[in-house]
């Protein structure tokens, strides 16, 4: 079977794949014909295909996280590889494959990433930094080792947060020796409270977002993580005028730094700061990896990366 990273153009291919978008469009001619707009994935990537004359039944056969059979096509559009999808259907039980085979996991089992995470959140030493750190991460425990930290931008896959906090976490560690003024206590709480309320923000199954939650639309991981604060405040009795409330909810808040980023407030505290860099190197440099990882070394130039102002990345020949 063949890997989506081991496509190339022009090739056809048959294999098993899952569906992990699909949207039924028109055609703009006339009369206009409805067609799939789907995205295949598996453990290697990901690739944008089409299938056309799209009947009633395949619209009440194809769903998102569907593992198919495809017989296909691959081809360039706007330098982009596309899959022409010949024929579909969905896999059956004796093809023998199982979907947890096709999705794309952190490279961390879940199991060691929570470990770490709570020897983190034992090792801060401010009782109520950490007794507000706690009740925070016990509101999306059972969902933390598989959730992914975001839609598409970064770490876009199971257990993709808590890798992300983990990474997170070791930057911080070397940032608070390198910069002694940096409060370690908050840089790690800041940390594993930044994106806390994305299981929330977000629908996902085996780490794929499907949709985002009422919450997540009408008031964002952001605001949900602040509230969740005040309400570990209030349960434990905490001052909610303290700097220690005040100071976790501006991290938290600051975090994106800019409001066209989705930050109410600009970061004025050093961990702060500190924060926003930390969360915004590892999301790059993760954008950079993922998108390596799902080119064909054949190829010297990836596919143009969104969350790096539209640049590809070139592989140099060393």
């Amino acid at each position: 079977m063949t890997l989506i990273k081991q496509l190339q153009a022009p090739e056809e291919f048959v294999g098993y794949y899952l569906i992990k978008e699909l949207e039924v469009k028109q055609t703009n001619t006339t009369p206009a014909k409805d067609f799939m707009d789907i995205v295949l994935c598996d453990a290697s990537g990901q690739i944008s295909a089409k299938l056309w004359d799209a009947s009633a039944s395949d619209k009440e056969t194809f769903f998102p996280m569907t593992l198919v059979k495809v017989q296909g096509l691959v081809q360039t559009y706007r330098d982009k590889l596309q899959v022409k999808i010949g024929k579909l259907r969905k896999a059956l039980p004796e093809d023998g494959v199982h979907i947890t085979d096709f999705i794309r996991s952190a490279p961390i089992s879940p199991i060691d990433l929570i470990h770490t995470i709570n020897q983190v959140l034992e090792s801060i030493a401010n009782p109520t930094i950490k007794s507000i750190v706690s009740f925070c991460v016990s509101k999306v425990e059972e969902k933390l080792n598989h959730s992914p930290a975001a839609k598409t931008h970064h770490h876009a896959y199971f257990g993709g947060l808590a890798y992300h906090i983990v990474r997170m976490l070791e930057i911080g560690e070397f940032i608070c020796k390198q910069r002694p003024f940096l409060n370690p206590d908050l840089i790690k709480a800041g940390i594993i409270l930044h994106d806390i309320a994305k299981p929330e923000e977000m629908i996902a199954q085996l780490g794929i977002v499907s949709d985002y939650s009422v919450q997540g639309k009408l008031l964002g991981h952001i605001s949900m993580a602040s509230n969740w604060i005040t309400e570990a405040a209030l349960h434990h009795g905490i001052d909610l005028q303290s700097d220690v409330v005040i100071g976790l909810q501006h991290i938290v808040l600051s975090h994106h730094n800019l409001p066209e980023w989705g930050s109410p407030v600009l970061p004025q505290i050093p961990e702060a700061v500190a924060l926003h860099y930390i969360d915004s190197m590892d999301a790059k440099l993760q954008m950079v990896e993922d998108t390596l990882l799902t080119t064909p070394e054949t190829e010297a130039w990836t596919p143009m990366i969104r969350g790096l102002e539209n640049k590809a990345m070139y592989r140099l020949n060393l």
